[in-house]
């Protein structure tokens, strides 16, 4: 049943970010920031834990699970470090996540050799 609910809600948020996309002139980028904020916002105000542990990677693998985890660490470093965690907690929590995207991507220019759009 994880899987199954996994499954729906992830797409769910898809197609919900794809009505945005199309019925909207809303940019891309701003639909991610959108979403990126949304799971922070949800996650500070107590919703986003409780969501997560019912969809499980349907609701941590989307940008909302992103702002989730950057919440997380920003609360948990102004806890130990007072006010400089604010600056800190986001990069040490999502440290291996944006590792694993930027080296896979250089990776994968290796392998794909982009070419620039004229």
């Amino acid at each position: 049943m994880d899987y199954i609910n996994a499954f729906w809600i992830g797409g769910l948020i898809c197609a919900l970010v794809q009505i945005l996309v199309d019925r909207t002139k809303l940019m891309p980028g701003r639909i991610m920031v959108l979403l990126v904020c949304l799971g922070a916002l949800l996650g500070a105000v107590g919703l986003y834990e409780p969501f997560q542990k019912f969809a499980g990677a349907g609701a941590s693998v989307p940008l909302t699970g992103f702002g989730n985890v950057l919440w997380k660490g920003v609360k948990k470093a102004v806890d130990e470090n007072g006010f400089i965690g604010i600056f800190l907690g986001g990069f040490t929590s999502s440290a291996v996540g944006i590792s694993a995207a930027l080296i896979y991507s250089y990776l994968a220019s290796w392998i794909f050799q982009p070419k620039m759009k004229q």
